[in-house]
């Protein structure tokens, strides 16, 4: 029976590795010849690359096998290309009227050495509304020409080896970067941090299924080292410990990408409002003296220590008749159970004299704002000291009729 698995991992092993060498080929030939190979009869595409809005140069990316013909038409270039990642100085003109659009740096980028592996051209151009549109429109009436599709640049160069996919996704968090934290892991994943993690495992499970097919192939001989199988084992649940703690990061790269969420809840009046606008140094959210002021969720992006966090304040929890009220009060729910952390705002004027009945009171008081059923299951709350460790972590008190008051 463990033959018969093993020789399903040899044929799995083989077949894998015909695929292997067929795509390494592919690599091979897309990268020695002047377009990468699927692509050469694809179109040119062009885009603006600088982002939209008025700027002082925007920047022009043309890429497919006509680049070299729109860059001769776009230039006024006669005879001979300009030096490759030479910038050169010419009017950008209409192809078709011969009029003047624009005055600005010409770059050729021949293939395959450039972003996409294709011939590539880039035209830096001033940024105004009006030059950027007459040039994508010049650009769009050539022959062969058509407007890119969203990341299909990055697809390209994909598509010809140039990036891998954890490369890919690095530059796209790279570009969507605001905070330093996030322009940190973007740069990291970018340079195949993460990539070289993965191709290590796999190399490594490369060897385990070298090693069982030797087992399976020569084993009857005794050409093989004692214990081999032995070393499979230990290899392989090495591998998946790793793999598992890799997957038990607490979702650390997803929150730095898209921003923890932290809300704010509390009972009506506690000052919730007034500890987000303190948090965000302005005017946010209303704040009055009239209990049930806020109804919706207000959410407001922060940069703390470099870390993207999203502020979330939320209506008072209580038991209202007024429908709208009970609105603001689902929706809060809603977010609680969203939440990466919860600040939970408390009156200190609502806890006991006591500090010995502070815990019993504020497990009480949390359990009626954290009311799910995972976090009473996991008993998070069970003692004194848990409470207090809970609160440090997770909770803020903020006693807002001492400070402004």
């Amino acid at each position: 029976m463990f033959q018969m698995f093993c020789r399903g991992i040899l044929s799995s092993a083989v077949h894998s590795r015909k695929v292997s060498r067929g795509h390494l080929s592919w690599r091979l030939q897309s990268t020695c010849e002047a377009f990468p190979a699927g692509l050469a009869d694809a179109d040119t595409i062009f885009a603006l690359s600088s982002g939209h809005g008025r700027c002082g140069v925007a920047v022009v990316r043309v890429s497919g096998p006509a680049s070299a013909t729109a860059l001769k038409c776009m230039a006024g270039l006669k005879r001979n290309l300009p030096p490759p990642r030479t910038a050169l100085l010419r009017s950008i003109t209409d192809p078709k009227g011969k009029e003047v659009l624009d005055r600005g740096l010409v770059l050729w980028f021949p293939g395959p050495h450039s972003f996409t592996g294709e011939d590539s051209v880039e035209l830096h151009i001033h940024g105004g509304t009006a030059v950027v549109t007459a040039v994508l429109q010049a650009l769009g009436s050539m022959s062969g020409m058509r407007p890119a599709e969203a990341g299909e640049f990055t697809r390209r160069a994909f598509q010809a080896g140039k990036l891998d996919l954890t490369e890919v996704e690095g530059l796209a968090d790279l570009i969507h970067a605001e905070t330093e934290a996030q322009r940190r892991q973007a740069l990291r994943q970018m340079s195949g941090e993460l990539g070289q993690l993965y191709q290590n495992w796999s190399h490594r499970l490369k060897q385990c299924l070298a090693h069982v097919e030797a087992f399976i192939d020569f084993s009857e001989d005794e050409l093989i080292e004692d214990g081999i199988l032995s070393q499979v084992d230990t290899s392989v649940y090495s591998l998946l410990t790793e793999m598992d703690q890799h997957l038990k990061d607490q979702r650390k790269g997803e929150r730095l990408r898209s921003g923890v969420q932290v809300v704010i809840a509390g009972a009506t009046n506690a000052g919730k409002s007034s500890l987000l606008n303190t948090l965000c140094q302005r005017p946010a959210a209303i704040v009055s003296p009239v209990a049930g002021t806020t109804r919706d969720v207000v959410e407001t992006a922060l940069d703390i220590g470099g870390f993207p966090v999203l502020l979330s304040d939320t209506a008072g929890l209580r038991n209202s008749p007024d429908a709208i009220e009970r609105e603001g009060v689902r929706r809060a729910r809603e977010r609680l159970d969203q939440a990466d952390l919860t600040l939970v705002v408390v009156d200190c004027v609502e806890l006991p004299r006591d500090p010995r009945q502070a815990a019993a009171h504020l497990k009480e008081h949390l359990n009626s704002v954290l009311p799910t059923r995972e976090q009473r299951q996991a008993g998070m709350i069970t003692s004194p000291l848990r409470l207090f460790n809970f609160i440090k972590n997770v909770l803020l008190f903020y006693d807002l009729r001492v400070r402004y008051c």
